[in-house]
């Protein structure tokens, strides 16, 4: 979202029948006009630690003092005119007569850094997980045609993984694409175990050690036409080891082995997969997609258990609690929805957002936390154990990439997609930052 001048994100959007279709996305400001001289271009927006954060610096590096508009004013404006993307029409509207907004207060996570060399990118509005933390210091994300790694104690920057030219398999696998895979587009991507997984908009799959050159697996999912992958989790089977679930536009869920990269099980639905979530027995996993119900469902033999009704329009993300009793639903009518296995007959709180659909949830690996981030502007942190009563708000401008929690929950990071105040923002637990601050 620059802020020298409103103007139309480039998004590349697909072109299924009836869902999620658009060329362009308007979701900026039409009337602040905000003038930037030289002194205020791009390069001269510097990084932000936390000392300078608390003497006064904007967390992105934004020269407010030097704009025809205050923060507040701004804050205000794109509340009123972001428009959230609705494949049901006004189901935002409807949704705000059902539920209240969670009293802020909550102090979980203070800022620490923002990367200004950190570029996260994103190719397709409605889907937001392309940032993913390994460990509090090392993040992975995609940045145009690469897959990047940042290092936040070296502050160091550098390419894994560039997408844009031929990427041929070293590994022999049978269903390995051997000739390859040319400039694949990524449209999301999961990180674990020091293993990435990478899905693209023709149905590619690209599987890469972290700790091995070259590329382990490439294949093509599926050669239907709009057979985008919409999201992939890397997820430990208590029997059969590691695997990783491919949720896929043609409506399928793909269940592939990582030791020797097979298929195990291929599920179909009635409508395009746009997420899936595997519970920590691995027992279930939920599907949500381009309907107003989710699903949840038996992982063994794909069959449905139950259904999840209560949103009012369609569904980009999922994620259990480690009670594996608890569940979270993200959808585009504004709100993220808790669940609970033993009573589905309603949720059990209905937490809605500020602008936007709730595009990427993350439950801490300790279950204390629930991180919800909208398309843009807010990111909210719930406390599980005051029962989703009490919140922080993180307020900042830009489109969100993806959002991520360190597997020790110490370090959260933010990818802001934006072609002037675009950056990586890091928060860490309030009670491990602060010794770092002397480093700074």
């Amino acid at each position: 979202m620059p802020l020298e001048r409103v103007e139309q994100l480039d998004y590349m959007a697909d072109d299924r029948e009836g869902t999620d279709s658009c060329d362009e996305f308007e979701g900026e400001l039409d009337n602040v006009e905000i003038n930037l001289d030289d002194d205020d271009m791009p390069t001269k927006v510097t990084d932000t630690s936390a000392a300078q954060a608390r003497k006064g610096k904007d967390i992105q590096g934004i020269t407010w003092e030097g704009l025809n508009v205050t923060r507040q004013s701004y804050r205000l404006t794109r509340l009123e005119q972001y428009r959230n993307y609705e494949n049901i029409p006004l189901s935002g509207e409807a949704v705000d007569k059902e539920c209240k907004q969670v009293e802020k207060g909550g102090n979980y996570y203070e800022f620490f850094y923002n990367a200004r060399s950190v570029k996260p990118t994103i190719l397709h509005f409605q889907l937001r997980n392309l940032v993913w933390a390994t460990s509090k210091h090392d993040v992975y994300l995609i940045s145009n045609d690469s897959l990047m790694h940042w290092s936040s104690i070296s502050r160091n920057l550098s390419e894994v993984l560039n997408f844009s030219g031929r990427i041929v398999p070293t590994e022999k696998y049978a269903g390995n694409l051997l000739e390859g895979l040319t400039l694949t587009q990524i449209s999301t991507m999961a990180v674990k175990n020091r293993f990435v997984v990478a899905g693209g908009f023709q149905g590619e799959l690209i599987c890469k050690s972290l700790d091995k050159p070259g590329v382990s697996f490439c294949a093509r999912t599926t050669y239907e036409d709009n057979a985008i992958t919409n999201a992939v989790e890397i997820y430990e089977s208590v029997s059969c080891g590691p695997r990783f679930m491919a949720a896929n536009n043609d409506c399928g869920v793909r269940v592939y082995d990582m030791e020797k990269f097979q298929q195990m099980n291929h599920f179909r639905f009635p409508w395009p997969v746009n997420h899936t979530s595997m519970s920590p027995d691995c027992k279930l996993f939920t599907v949500v997609g381009d309907d107003l119900d989710g699903l949840l469902v038996d992982s063994r033999n794909g069959k449905t258990v139950a259904s999840i009704v209560g949103h009012l329009d369609y569904s980009f993300a999922c994620a259990w609690h480690p009670d594996g009793r608890t569940f979270a639903t993200g959808n585009q009518d504004k709100t993220c929805r808790i669940w609970d296995l033993r009573n589905l007959t309603s949720s059990t709180a209905i937490l809605k957002g500020n602008i936007g659909a709730a595009r990427s949830i993350r439950f801490s690996s300790d279950g204390q936390f629930l991180v919800v981030a909208e398309p843009a502007d807010f990111v909210h942190i719930y406390s599980t154990k005051s029962d989703y009563k009490k919140r922080q708000e993180i307020d900042l401008f830009g489109e969100i990439s993806g959002v991520s929690l360190s597997p020790d929950d110490e370090s959260l990071y933010i990818g802001i997609w934006d072609r002037t105040y675009g950056s990586l923002l890091e928060y860490n637990t309030r009670r491990s930052s602060r010794y770092l601050d002397s480093f700074m």
